[in-house]
């Protein structure tokens, strides 16, 4: 993950030289291409992919990511000085440098491998948790940006193999998850900052070229081996994808994207691998989605779904403000509620989106006690209101102050996240649907709740209202389903003559 300070700096420092920046995320709408142009390195699958596979994608509703690696041994500090103190975030502290930084400390990180030993890993506990949580898809880091690979890959020395703990945990992770029935999505930094052959700028010289060359064929290399070693996972999760040396690869990472996918049919890629022949990346120079789902929502989510013109997405979101790996220390920063968490997933389903929650397991392989804390307890809230959110999609009504919308067949559920003071909860519609409420009941218990039509009558208003009745004596300490059962109106909108003013 990109860390904030140093994406800051760069781009300020941009800004003053007058150099334009290509942000990897974005946060508004898209900008419509008006002129089209002949693009050679597009697209490889088509925008909206019909599939089983992506349509268990479209399914999932609820995620989880894990970033582990031997930035858990640090978890975020060193000698007492952390990142607030002037530390790198936890998956980049390696580059760590100023007066701050430790003596030798790049060489003293590339070490840590000899004391990666975490005796207190246990996928299948992993597994169980995350499925008790709800996530219907894991994304598992492989690599991170130093390169220390999590399985014995045969392409290099600096993998888990070396470890004193030596046994492959990629491995123990696919298969734990899978026996879950919980998908899996691997995780993959094309960034090595370790490895000799990688270089940031685009290879100029001869010398440089043939260098970069043998790290684009290990990078080859690697992605074919997580394929045979592990044919059970859905995709990958690509990240470390903007330097200027993999962007002018272009002809390369398309004819590998051909290979991954012929080698694994059904293979799911998000839009940062690769660019167009114009460094366009995420899309391509005529708008075009460069992969099957839309990855730039990276701690954040549109605003509107208008923004995404129908595209599959998912948002992946941390705990602490910006902590992906392990943080020791959760104190003086606020941590995400499980309020927080699953707002953001019903906003997400809201949307067609799914939402992807980060877990930073420390370096003994144990997950932080908060968030052992936040995945029972959007646990337990899954387990009740589960229906609204897997397999639900847009609902196609205009956004409500009360909370969000999701719908699935004849059924529209409302998660309740601000409760009316009157107990009325309030339904636009247009006047024209063809299908709304009939009825409507409490998800958690199925209680029958009273319903009736409401024409207000403001003038020039394209909306009916439906009013849901909540009873007094109902309460609730986190956010309700209001679930109602769709069918054919009733009776149309009175037609009333309007006074002349």
């Amino acid at each position: 993950m990109k860390y904030n300070k140093l994406i800051t700096a760069l781009i300020l420092g941009n800004i003053l030289l007058g150099v334009k920046t290509t942000s990897a995320q974005w946060t508004g709408p898209r900008k419509k291409v008006e002129n089209k142009i002949d693009v050679k390195y597009g697209p490889l699958t088509p925008g909206h992919r019909t599939d089983e596979a992506m349509e268990r994608f479209r399914n999932y509703g609820l995620g989880q990511f894990i970033h582990w690696g031997l930035y858990a041994i640090p978890g975020n500090e060193w000698e007492g000085v952390s990142a607030r103190k002037g530390a790198a975030a936890s998956e980049w502290i390696r580059t760590w440098s100023g007066p701050t930084a430790p003596k030798d400390w790049k060489n003293t990180y590339d070490n840590l491998y000899k004391q990666f030993n975490p005796t207190g890993f246990d996928a299948k506990n992993w597994a169980k948790q995350a499925k008790e949580m709800g996530a219907k898809y894991l994304i598992f880091t492989t690599k991170h940006h130093d390169g220390f690979a999590l399985w014995p890959s045969k392409y290099t020395d600096y993998t888990i193999k070396k470890s004193p703990y030596k046994r492959d945990i990629v491995k123990q992770v696919v298969d734990a998850y899978t026996a879950e029935g919980i998908d899996v999505f691997l995780y993959f930094s094309i960034l090595e900052w370790n490895n000799s052959n990688y270089m940031g700028k685009a290879p100029v010289t001869p010398e440089e070229k043939a260098k970069f060359n043998k790290f684009l064929e290990y990078t080859r290399n690697q992605l074919l081996e997580l394929l045979q070693n592990y044919p059970q996972i859905k995709g990958f999760w690509f990240d470390g994808t903007w330097d200027q040396s993999w962007i002018q690869a272009y002809d390369f990472t398309y004819k590998l994207e051909q290979e991954l996918r012929k080698k694994h049919p059904g293979l799911i890629i998000g839009s940062r691998f690769r660019n167009d022949e114009f460094g366009k990346r995420h899309f391509d120079s005529n708008g075009e989605m460069l992969g099957d789902y839309e990855q730039g929502w990276e701690r954040k989510m549109p605003k509107e779904f208008e923004w995404l013109e129908g595209r599959d997405w998912d948002c992946v979101m941390t705990i602490p403000p910006n902590g992906w790996g392990y943080m020791k220390d959760w104190s003086g920063i606020y941590t995400k509620t499980s309020e927080d968490l699953i707002d953001m997933l019903m906003n997400c389903v809201s949307m067609n989106g799914n939402f992807v929650l980060n877990f930073g397991p420390d370096g003994n392989g144990r997950m932080h006690p908060g968030e052992d804390k936040l995945a029972k307890e959007i646990g337990d809230w899954i387990k009740i209101n589960g229906e609204a959110v897997y397999g639900a999609r847009h609902a196609g009504l205009a956004p409500s102050k009360l909370g969000y919308f999701t719908k699935k067949a004849d059924n529209l559920y409302l998660t309740v996240f601000n409760r009316p003071v009157n107990n009325i909860v309030r339904i636009a519609v247009p006047k024209n649907a063809a299908e709304v409420p009939v009825e409507a009941v409490l998800l958690q218990d199925g209680q029958s709740l009273d319903l009736k039509r409401s024409d207000i009558g403001l003038d020039l208003d394209k909306n009916t209202y439906y009013d849901v009745v909540l009873p007094g004596t109902f309460r609730a300490d986190k956010a309700f389903v209001v679930k109602m059962k769709l069918g054919k109106p009733k009776s149309q909108s009175d037609k009333l003559m309007d006074a002349k003013m």
